[in-house]
């Protein structure tokens, strides 16, 4: 099966970035912890949303998806993990958005990261997409 991320033309990854939109933080469920907020940004194209969970302005919790894959970092674990999603998969659950679950890639994927680097760069203007850039591995093709 061929990558679907190797043929993202440069005006494709300035249009996902420039579709995300934030989405009112009311119709966001909030962590209980106090001092702890969630941000979410969802894109035009379904299946593409951003969420990130601020302590402090700080990003502890990051969660990227876009057409059946993920990238995430945790503060605790200081570590990318890449995966699949089951938004692709037809079955009734899959119809309630708040029913997406996640399986870890054995290796990360690189390619993806990439991607996921290339749209958060058309926002790095913004504090919080110039923040999570900061996290973002050194990938094989930056040396």
């Amino acid at each position: 099966m061929q990558n679907p991320y190797q043929t993202l033309e440069k005006n494709e990854v300035m249009a996902l970035g420039n579709s995300l939109r934030e989405i009112k933080t009311q119709l966001v469920k909030q962590p209980s912890q106090t001092g702890i907020r969630r941000v979410w940004y969802q894109g035009e194209e379904p299946y593409f949303d951003i969420i990130f969970e601020l302590e402090e302005e700080e990003i502890t919790w990051f969660e990227f998806t876009l057409r059946g894959k993920s990238a995430s970092w945790d503060r605790r674990k200081k570590v990318w993990q890449t995966g699949m999603t089951n938004e692709l998969q037809m079955h009734d659950v899959s119809f309630y958005a708040a029913s997406k679950t996640i399986e870890t890639d054995k290796l990360i994927d690189v390619e993806f990261l990439a991607v996921v680097k290339s749209i958060l760069q058309t926002r790095s203007q913004e504090p919080i997409f110039a923040q999570v850039l900061q996290l973002l591995p050194v990938l094989p093709a930056e040396g």
